[in-house]
């Protein structure tokens, strides 16, 4: 097989290839053997139909179709590895020429169009500096945390005056447009200011007693008249304010297994910067690629956005919204500039994922989305997604490794260690040390099975 590569832009590229008959032939020998099991033809059972009666009787075309057909994607593959192009998304094929079968001569050209990963050029790590927010719990922090779980253990009291906000009432709804009924409910508990049902809604509830009622025009947010306005009467039945537990020692030893609220606030405030300190580390991320690319530029492939926006607009049945493109194109492009720029982070770094990796990504995603793992493995390898869960691996392998060769600094300037998130060079070696002892121990016991096995 020869294969030529041309570069049509920066990210795209069109790969002419040529197939001699000789190395078609497998394949066209398979296609003639499937065409036979399927056809009937009076005077040869199935599966012995002969070549030339194939020929006659169902078409020398329809042969070669079948065999292009079923050569091309190894065909194609073969040629983007001879090629070291690594393409990205489907390509466009077209058979520009087909072998004689009766001849056993000429040979299958086609070309392939596809986009490519852009060279990527990337900067030390070692120069670049990344600026994160202080993990400090201040005493707002820590007023908010408590605030938070005197609310778990607080209860709802009714109260004899007009609702405010963070009050909770009890109300009946009647939606009406044109004078006709569209909606009602009756008995709903609500959370004045929460905004979670109609705009609208907490402004005319403020200030409104249990038994009062009055009228508001909003959009309504759903059924069949979603995003029409109606006019809405609204009744609170109830209203009821949350009365919380004091934060004193009895409610320590409620909420927790400390025995006085001092220690419960050093707790909270101990878990405040663990949360902080994640969110370093997620910043961190997010800092580190912005700092790459501010200093590194290469082109987006646009058929690979195109054929994102398009299956994401498709989905959403907003094929003909304009502005929704746009903003999906906009959203396209910055997904795939950063997922570009962390996977070539990972080639320059040398980034492998080994099976335990992979395996424990899986058992983790699996226990994201509540499925029992095997069944969740079996799943992703049936629909082809193991690669895009290697790649996802990688990445962020990539982004643990980048940063620990990075600086990272807080606001005041002061160094910060994410190793409790990203690890240490040294912990990966332990690991690689142990990986590779329990493969030599897999490979001894290996022998020494082998060499104590019966013999015939």
């Amino acid at each position: 097989m020869k294969s030529a590569v041309e570069t049509l832009e920066p990210t795209r590229v069109k790969l002419s290839v040529e197939v001699p008959y000789e190395e078609l032939k497998p394949s066209l020998d398979a296609a003639y053997k499937q065409i036979a099991e399927q056809v009937a033809i009076p005077g040869f059972r199935k599966g012995k139909v002969p070549p030339r009666i194939i020929d006659q009787r169902v078409g020398r075309a329809a042969v070669i179709e079948q065999a292009v057909n079923d050569a091309l994607p190894n065909l194609y593959r073969q040629a983007v590895t001879e090629a070291d192009v690594r393409p990205l998304g489907q390509p466009d094929v077209e058979v520009t020429g087909i072998p004689d079968p009766a001849a056993a001569s000429g040979s299958l050209t086609f070309t392939a169009e596809v986009d490519v990963r852009p060279e990527i050029v990337l900067p030390e790590l070692s120069g670049v500096t990344v600026t994160v927010e202080r993990a400090e719990a201040t005493d707002d922090d820590v007023a908010a945390r408590l605030e938070t779980l005197r609310e778990r253990f607080g209860t709802l009291v009714g109260v004899d005056r007009p609702a405010a906000e963070g009050d909770f009432v009890v109300l009946d709804l009647a939606a009406t447009i044109d004078g006709e009924e569209v909606d009602s409910v009756t008995g709903v508990s609500y959370q004045v200011g929460s905004g979670t049902m109609l705009e609208g809604l907490d402004e005319a509830l403020i200030g409104l007693s249990a038994g009062e009622t009055t009228t508001f025009t909003a959009g309504l947010r759903g059924g069949e008249h979603e995003g029409e306005d109606a006019l809405v009467t609204v009744t609170p039945t109830a209203v009821k304010q949350r009365d919380l537990p004091e934060p004193d020692d009895d409610f320590a030893e409620l909420a927790s297994e400390f025995d006085t609220i001092e220690e419960l606030r050093e707790d909270l405030r101990s878990q405040v910067v663990e949360a902080k300190r994640l969110q370093q580390a997620a910043s961190a991320r997010a800092g580190l690629i912005s700092a790459l690319l501010e200093v590194v530029d290469f082109p987006v492939p646009s058929g690979v956005v195109e054929a994102e926006v398009e299956a994401h607009l498709e989905g959403e049945g907003r094929q003909e919204d304009d502005v929704h493109r746009e903003e999906v194109r906009a959203e396209a492009t910055e997904a795939l500039r950063n997922q570009l720029l962390i996977d070539a982070l990972a080639d320059s770094l040398g980034v492998t994922v080994e099976q335990g990796d992979l395996v424990q990504f899986l058992l983790q995603t699996a226990q994201r989305y509540g499925m029992d793992p095997s069944t969740f493995i079996s799943q992703a390898d049936q629909a082809g997604q193991i690669p895009m869960y290697v790649a996802e691996v990688a990445r962020s392998k990539a982004i643990a490794l980048a940063l620990r060769r990075v600086t990272v600094v807080d606001d005041s300037g002061a160094p910060v260690d994410l190793s409790a998130v990203v690890g240490t060079d040294e912990d990966e070696a332990e690991a690689d040390v142990v990986d590779a002892e329990a493969a030599e121990a897999a490979g001894d016991e290996a022998t020494e099975t082998e060499a104590t096995a019966p013999r015939d």
